[in-house]
């Protein structure tokens, strides 16, 4: 990997035209969605996408998401379906995932989809990351910009904390709104929800006209973001804390006294905003356990415990 420092981009047309021309020429950089920042890689290029698995120090058995600047790009990588075809007009652009099966003509690089039969593809929903699409010409693989299972990146400076001289570039759209992964939906079979995410699983439900159905732990990968152990911070983790313990870092969730607070107002959409930049902060502190307060399971805490107990999962 370069020794020199990666270039900061500012979010205007020369930064997004410089992310741009770094990407044709095979480089890696780090752009916003509204979820997290990705690590962008040609991915029709085998070569780059295997940069970003050196450059995160990602296992090989990983698939990435491959973004995309509409639907009619999404089927020309995937077998589309009538039930995708619902699924993104109700709710793309925006933090879904919809897993399918490749088109043999995709030419998608082999290492995107770790030698699976199906392609996660996605529609993002911030200006910014549809912008660069569109200047691109192409679908980028693009998995969070930071270290293989650390805490995902909502701001440049966590990309930098991370990945500063590894990648070529980031291009510095501020804070990412939603804070948390994508919800991912195979669509290979019976819809099924494979990660939780920014859109719930009863929205999914409603939008399918039946329940979805649910993903067990103990079945093979078949998406992004389903290791046990990921968005981990460098301190142990204590979840669903009724009491605060002395000298751990306190992360709390409502009207309670913490170091920091997810979202005093009990909001869960607010605290999955928060949460991984939370994360970040208290980390940097130094402590050695972070607390964190019950979150409830429904709506967005949901996708927020589901990335809780991944980052306390043993390592």
């Amino acid at each position: 990997m370069p020794d020199t420092s990666t270039q900061r981009l500012t979010a205007n047309a020369a930064g997004i035209a410089r992310a741009a021309e770094l990407l044709r020429a095979g480089k890696l950089v780090a752009f916003p969605t509204e979820t997290v920042y990705g690590l962008g890689a040609d991915a029709r290029d085998d070569a780059a996408v295997a940069a970003i698995y050196e450059a995160k120090g990602r296992p090989s058995y990983n698939p990435l998401i491959v973004h995309v600047p509409s639907i009619e790009h999404a089927k020309e990588l995937v077998q589309w379906s009538g039930t995708a075809e619902n699924i993104a007009q109700a709710f793309w652009p925006g933090p879904l995932t919809l897993v399918l099966p490749i088109r043999e003509d995709a030419g998608i690089a082999d290492r995107v989809t770790a030698g699976l039969s199906t392609l996660a593809v996605r529609m993002p929903a911030a200006p910014l990351a549809r912008e660069l699409l569109t200047q691109f010409g192409g679908p980028l693989a693009g998995p969070s910009a930071n270290r293989s299972g650390r805490i995902s990146p909502t701001t440049a400076d966590h990309v930098l904390s991370s990945l500063d001289g590894r990648i070529a570039a980031v291009l510095d759209g501020g804070h990412c709104p939603v804070g948390l992964e994508s919800t991912i939906l195979g669509l290979a079979g019976r819809p099924t929800l494979l990660r939780p995410g920014g859109i719930s699983a009863e929205q999914l439900s409603e939008a399918l006209g039946h329940p979805v159905m649910r993903r067990q732990e103990r079945e093979a990968i078949s998406a992004p973001g389903q290791t046990a152990s990921h968005y981990a911070p460098r301190a142990r983790m204590r979840l669903n804390a009724a009491e605060w313990r002395e000298g751990e870092a306190r992360l709390g969730f409502g009207d309670i006294e913490c170091d920091l607070n997810l979202s005093p107002e009990g909001d869960l959409d607010e605290a999955a905003s928060n949460l991984f930049a939370h994360l970040h902060q208290l980390d940097a502190q130094g402590a050695e356990v972070i607390a964190v307060a019950p979150i409830p399971h429904v709506g967005a805490g949901v996708a927020i415990n589901d990335r809780l107990s991944r980052a306390a999962a043993p390592r």
